[in-house]
């Protein structure tokens, strides 16, 4: 009995030991497997994280360049187009800033980081040499920024005639796009590189994990190794699906699958070279969708994704296996075609291409016609490299759209002095602002009742060295569009007023100055501070200077801090003028005296007023509205002796025109200043004796 218990002892003690160990074993293999779990969701969460920052990374590329495509395209598209492209900019200025604050948020870089000063690092990349990816993309974002706010502003303008103000000083050029894009290449590469190792390292430990798991289940628990294997291979797909499908996005467009700007860049010049190699033809068609915002605006995004899609898979069908089709964003598609042949050869393919798109789309029932321009430029003929070749593509679309769309267009000779002449004016534009060669016109505006004259408005010139003089609306819509305007204006501003100040201090009557501003001058943070300097130096008193401004000025938001400032001008003493009234958007209640000094009535409804009834009732309508409100009127563009009478009758006094006089240089106008001064009456002293 006594050997027994100590038997059942310890056989009651190995049963333990067993359990314990067995259910050890279990734990351990719990433990094991939940390990193995949770670092595949680890995995998994940092490929997705991985996905996320190399997703942004394309999309910042492609931005970058569409942000500089937009503005060139912009800039040389015709007014009624400016509007969508302009929206466009906007919207791919406003997703690449809101981008790269994720992208600064996702990688937790920090500019003052000693990681920096790894070149392996992704703060390397971002704040450091050679890419400086930080200083590129904070300035292409605020300069996208302020190149909208230049065609905004430039849509508004009516009257090429004078000075108007404009854009601001921009500088998207290919060096700019192309730094930004190198610098997110490198940051791609660098992203890719820490998730291979942090890949590796992963499945290292996880392999690691997996055999021995794989022997304790072997040792102890045999029916719990199926069960786990079939999950761990299931997460191994699933992570090599994700894998694989990050890859493909990072050179496909998402929505229709074809490629993206990005590999288009980076294969572009590859197929050029195979090109050059076999001497054939290369040719580039660009397409856009005419009326795809049209399809947006009414028939709602899902349309008109459908409409991409569909307009992609016929782009598929119309090409061969060696062409390349490639969407840039929104509704531009480009097509390389390899081995083109000639002219009529690719004249026929572009025909049968487009007219394959333009075939109707039916879309839960309804028919969209969305038609589709193409411009062409053709390699070697046109241009040696991709980008002249994608501008040249791009101005020939332009041109084809022009020509109504539906059509398509070849890049030709005529475009290409077009587009050398306007880049030999933007750099004579350049130079005559460093050399500040642009003149001060002045034209009067006087008093029909008492013939005294009320003001004298300064016009911008331009005296060419070689060229002779250039119209204003020659050189105005490219200072605009380059961002040059706001220093012409400078110039403008300075020279008036100190022309106005010697006037003034030789006792010569010559009203008010009267300047014109833009809103992106007034957005300057300093253009109160300038103004006020340059009137102080020139000793010209605030009271003798109005600024005038158009209607959208006053329509621009508080945010943007323009009323504020303008309020502070004004209280300074300086007059405000709404300009070319009757042909924006304010409404009657911004027709205030407590903000706006006078009226000016544009000139279209000035010429023929004599003749032409309605013009008669809208001037007479602005005058009353005007003369009640104790607001003063001026009419511009009198240029005959009916105009004046019809103006006189109707009780709008002051006039400004060519009846009156041309615009002048500063020395004429003096002169026509000064013989109109009124004579002094002399005094004549009688010699006599007294009686």
């Amino acid at each position: 009995m006594s050997q027994q218990q100590p038997v059942q002892t310890v056989s009651g003690k190995l049963t333990l030991l067993i359990k314990a160990g067995y259910w050890l074993a279990l734990l351990i293999i719990a433990a094991m497997v939940m390990a193995s779990f949770i670092l595949l969701q680890q995995m998994m969460a940092t490929q997705r994280h991985n996905h996320t920052l190399l997703d942004i990374v394309s999309t910042q590329k492609a931005l970058s360049q569409r942000i500089v495509f937009l503005a060139s395209a912009t800039g040389a598209a015709s007014r009624d187009k400016q509007p969508a492209l302009v929206s466009a900019l906007k919207q791919a200025t406003t997703e690449f800033e809101t981008n790269y604050d994720l992208l600064l948020k996702q990688t937790g870089a920090d500019p003052q980081s000693p990681a920096r000063l790894d070149p392996k690092s992704i703060e390397s990349v971002l704040f450091a040499k050679p890419f400086h990816l930080d200083y590129f993309s904070v300035g292409l974002i605020a300069n996208g920024e302020r190149l909208i706010s230049s065609f905004e502003s430039q849509l508004t303008k009516t009257d090429d005639s004078g000075y108007k103000g404009g854009g601001e000083r921009v500088n998207l050029d290919a060096s700019v796009a192309n730094a930004t894009l190198s610098g997110y290449a490198a940051l791609g590469q660098r992203i890719s590189a820490f998730a291979d190792e942090r890949s590796e390292n992963l499945l290292q430990l996880h392999k690691t994990l997996f055999f021995a798991t794989i022997a304790v289940i072997l040792l102890v628990a045999l029916f719990i190794f199926r069960p786990m294997s079939n999950a761990i291979l299931r997460k191994t797909h699933e992570l090599v699906d994700a894998r694989n499908s990050m890859a493909f996005i990072a050179v496909h467009d998402g929505l229709t699958g074809l490629h993206n700007r990005t590999f288009l860049t980076d294969h572009f010049e590859t197929l050029i070279k195979s090109a050059h190699r076999r001497r054939e033809r290369l040719a580039v068609v660009q397409l856009d969708l005419d009326r795809f915002k049209q399809i947006n605006d009414t028939l709602g995004h899902a349309a008109g994704d459908y409409v991409l899609v569909v307009t992609a898979q016929r782009m598929r069908d119309s090409c061969r296996a060696s062409d390349l089709c490639a969407r840039l964003g929104g509704d531009e598609f480009v097509m390389i075609l390899s081995g083109a042949g000639g002219t009529e050869d690719i004249n026929m393919l572009a025909r049968r291409i487009l007219a394959h798109i333009n075939e109707p789309i039916v879309f839960q029932g309804t028919t969209i016609l969305p038609g589709a321009s193409g411009g062409i430029a053709v390699y070697p003929i046109d241009a040696d490299n991709a980008q002249d070749l994608l501008v040249h593509a791009d101005l020939a679309l332009y041109s084809a759209k022009k020509m109504g769309g539906g059509n398509f267009s070849f890049f030709s000779e005529e475009l290409r002095r077009e587009l050398d002449y306007r880049k030999q004016l933007e750099h004579d534009i350049k130079v005559a602002i460093s050399e500040q060669a642009f003149q001060v016109y002045f034209q009067p505006q006087v008093s029909l009742t008492h013939g005294t004259i009320s003001g004298i408005e300064a016009l911008v010139r331009w005296n060419h060295a070689e060229r002779g003089m250039i119209a204003p609306g020659e050189f105005i819509p490219v200072a605009e569009k380059c961002g040059f305007m706001p220093e012409i204006g400078r110039i403008v501003i300075s020279k008036a007023i100190n022309e106005a100040a010697e006037w003034n201090r030789a006792g010569i009557a010559f009203g008010r100055l009267a300047v014109n501003v833009s809103g992106t001058e007034l957005r300057e943070h300093d253009f109160d501070t300038f103004l006020f300097e340059t009137l102080e130096k020139a000793g010209l008193p605030p009271q003798k200077l109005s600024l005038e401004i158009v209607e959208s000025v006053i329509l621009d938001d508080e945010k943007t801090g323009i009323a504020a400032k303008l309020r502070h001008i004004r209280a300074a003493g300086v007059h405000l003028e709404l300009d070319d009234f009757g042909t924006g958007y304010a409404s009657l209640s911004h027709v205030n005296p407590n903000e706006i000094d006078r009226l000016k009535i544009d000139r279209r409804f000035v010429q023929n007023i004599h003749e032409n009834g309605d013009n008669s009732k809208i001037v007479r309508a602005i005058t009353e509205l005007a003369r009640g409100l104790g607001i003063s009127i001026v009419a511009e563009g009198a240029e005959t002796e009916a105009e004046l009478k019809s103006l006189m009758a109707i009780g709008c006094d002051q006039v400004q025109g060519y009846s009156i006089a041309f615009p002048m240089p500063q020395d004429k106008a003096r002169e026509w200043l000064t013989a109109r001064m009124p004579k002094k009456a002399r005094l004549t002293v009688l010699q006599g004796s007294l009686a």
